[in-house]
């Protein structure tokens, strides 16, 4: 045994060559990028600014921090947190048609491509073009939130939801149907359980996504703590910006502590 797996590493292919060519092409795409780099602009000013960005992330506007009116952090956090959750929502639910009518083991493969392309279309459009357009339509706020991130978490999502439901157990609805199983029991107890667990998690990985979404579209009047930031760091007021900064790790550090649970225990079934 030892002598087989000996030869057979003898008798593998030699690539160094392909090697040593795709390092120096790597190393001569880093020193060009690298010409861009322009040290002489970070003046005294520069470094000023920057330390006076850091004491104000390490020493936050506790006032702010604190209040709990509609121009706090706290309310600004919840109604992102609250934009975030219901357009994945409203994402994950608008997602399940289209998912359907694009797997090629549901539909002829026509139809598929068709939908296939739609999805295609809605993710080739940045967040920040949606929130623009909605906020034309709607005017600014957190409904303009709302529908871009509906939008936008039906390309992710419709797209994981595929590749759920063409890697069904085909098996597990023939033995069903040779039961004499009705379509809603075939449905309810051959393919719901096959596919809830990778739906869930599809949802709860779309909303951690979608918060730090909804942080950055507020910064174009779509609601949420977004605007509220970007008017802090344009005023220099730092201490807000470090007040803002620091409900927003305390909030992403809480979601991704339940979120990577929730996932972890569906994957373990």
């Amino acid at each position: 045994m030892k002598e087989a797996v000996r030869n057979q590493y003898e008798n593998q292919p030699n690539y160094w060559l392909w090697k040593l060519v795709v390092a120096i092409i790597i190393a001569i795409l880093l020193a060009w990028s690298g010409t861009t780099i322009n040290i002489n602009e970070l003046t005294n000013n520069g470094f000023k600014i920057a330390s006076n960005i850091l004491s104000g992330i390490f020493h936050p506007d506790t006032n702010l921090l604190f209040n709990f009116t509609t121009s706090g952090v706290a309310y600004l956090l919840l109604e992102t947190v609250c934009i975030a959750f219901l357009g994945t929502v409203v994402g994950a639910v608008l997602a399940i048609p289209l998912s359907f009518i694009s797997a090629t083991n549901v539909v002829p493969k026509g139809i598929a491509l068709i939908g296939r392309f739609i999805i295609m279309a809605i993710r080739t459009v940045p967040a920040f073009v949606y929130g623009l357009m909605f906020i034309r339509v709607t005017g600014g706020g957190a409904f303009a939130g709302l529908l871009t991130m509906s939008l936008c978490s039906i390309g992710m999502i419709s797209k994981m939801y595929i590749e759920a439901i063409e890697d069904l157990d085909i098996k597990i609805l023939e033995s069903l149907d040779a039961c004499g199983c009705t379509t809603f029991q075939k449905i309810r107890y051959g393919i719901l359980p096959q596919l809830f667990p990778d739906f869930t998690s599809t949802i709860i990985y779309r909303f951690d996504m979608n918060l730090r979404d909804a942080t950055v579209l507020g910064i174009v009047g779509a609601g949420g703590i977004g605007a509220p930031l970007i008017f802090a760091m344009n005023s220099y007021r730092w201490n807000e910006v470090g007040a803002i900064l620091t409900g927003l790790i305390i909030l992403v550090l809480i979601i991704e502590f339940f979120s990577t649970n929730i996932r972890s225990k569906l994957a373990r079934g």
